[in-house]
């Protein structure tokens, strides 16, 4: 069968060399090539809309194709299209840039200028891994049509607002309603997702964070199934192994899991680590819960402002959700949306903890009743967040509460590097 190969790049010589090269290779079937970057991020899109197998097994970017820069355009191929093998083509084939195309998500460099043999062998080591990983997503009916699943983060404004039991309920809600969902603690040091659920389990996602290529295989094995159906990976036993979670390690288990999965749910506790920060920046919504109080509410206004100047997400693609929400308190939704500057979730969740304290005591919040209130709410913000399937979803809202957060750069380490004005 033959090799698509995209070519992309905004000079029109070094294009046409390419192009020349690539129409040489044995089984090759080079598609008119594409200019720039936002032109070929929407053909993918159309393509991958039809069918996965649609999209080209292999695209080769050149270095120089803009608007986009070309690392942060492959950042996004990947993340968005990650049955496409993506090969950049530059001039500098320094360990340095080789290091930072694969971090970003590239399956191979070639250096110019071009040979015959270089390229040809790096096309052919890609389209057999394309190959490869479109022939797992065909298997075990978990994996989603299209560019992939949906990512919504969860993050506390500060801790013991119901980050957690919030990101517990949205899976669940997606789960129970037919779609497959996973669901992550990356709240790497005080993670409570597994108390929550009353499980024991033996791998976390510390355990994925040394494998540079996750396979489906790989990723099964560190996956807890739950009685729910729901997939959980979960934080580390040992908080000390936090630290071996980085943002590229956070990015490759996000990318992983959303071509495997429908929903993807993560909590991102109420501190700010690289691998939150890099889930946060590529999800496709960022809710961040607060409480009606001052204290919760200045905390929040700190967390955007800060998301802001690390260019991790900018405060109108952030939904706050305001848990715990009584109409005596002084401190409404439509006052913190005037504080923090951000979208505001329409379903506020409220306060009523009674509902809860037998089953978070007992770490079976999955058998929360139905007719809790505090449930009720959670699985109608789930429904406005689009996370169920409107054929099953009692409560079903419009648009989503935030947009992806696109690719920014910004979470390479905590209190990484600030905007430049």
């Amino acid at each position: 069968m033959p090799t698509r190969i995209l070519p992309a790049g905004a000079d029109p010589d070094a294009v046409r060399s390419l192009v020349t090269l690539l129409s040489q290779l044995p089984d090759a079937e080079p598609q008119p090539p594409v200019t720039e970057s936002t032109q070929l991020v929407d053909s993918l899109a159309r393509l991958a809309a039809e069918s996965v197998d649609e999209l080209p097994e292999v695209l080769v970017v050149h270095e120089r194709i803009g608007p986009a820069p070309a690392l942060e355009l492959i950042r996004e191929i990947a993340l968005r299209f990650p049955a496409v093998g993506v090969i950049l083509v530059t001039a500098d084939a320094s360990p340095g840039l080789f290091a930072a195309a694969m971090d970003s998500g590239a399956r191979g460099l070639v250096a110019l200028p071009l040979t015959y043999d270089e390229l040809a062998g790096r096309v052919q080591a890609v389209a057999q891994w394309s190959t490869e990983v479109r022939r797992h997503l065909g298997q075990g009916g978990e994996a989603p049509g299209g560019p992939g699943g949906t990512v919504v983060t969860v993050s506390g404004a500060k801790g013991g607002v119901g980050a957690t039991l919030t990101a517990v309920q949205l899976a669940l809600a997606a789960q129970a309603s037919g779609r497959s969902t996973a669901l992550v603690d990356l709240d790497l040091q005080c993670g409570d997702v597994a108390s929550y659920l009353d499980i024991q389990f033996r791998r976390s996602v510390a355990d994925l964070a040394a494998i540079s290529d996750i396979s489906p295989r790989v990723l099964a094995d560190a996956l807890f199934r739950h009685d729910t159906g729901l997939a959980l990976l979960l934080a580390p036993g040992e908080g000390e192994r936090g630290e071996e979670v980085t943002d590229r390690a956070a990015r490759q288990v996000v990318r992983a899991l959303r071509s495997r999965h429908e929903v993807v749910v993560i909590d991102c506790g109420a501190q700010l680590g690289a691998a939150g920060a890099a889930a946060i920046e590529t999800a496709d919504t960022a809710l961040l819960v607060t409480t009606p109080d001052v204290i919760a509410v200045r905390a929040a206004k700190r967390t955007v402002r800060m998301w802001d100047r690390l260019q991790i997400r900018k405060a109108e693609e952030t939904t706050v959700v305001v848990n715990r929400q009584s109409r005596h308190t002084e401190i409404q939704p439509a006052l913190v949306q005037r504080i923090t500057g951000t979208a505001l979730a329409r379903t506020s969740v409220p306060a009523n903890f009674k509902e809860l304290q037998a089953v978070v005591d007992a770490g079976r919040v999955h058998e929360l009743d139905a007719r809790s209130t505090v449930k009720q709410a959670l699985w109608a913000l789930a429904g406005e967040l689009g996370l169920v399937r409107a054929a099953e979803g009692a409560h079903r809202g419009g648009a989503r509460g935030g947009t992806r957060g696109g690719v920014r750069g910004g979470a390479r380490a905590v209190g990484l590097r600030r905007r430049k004005d």
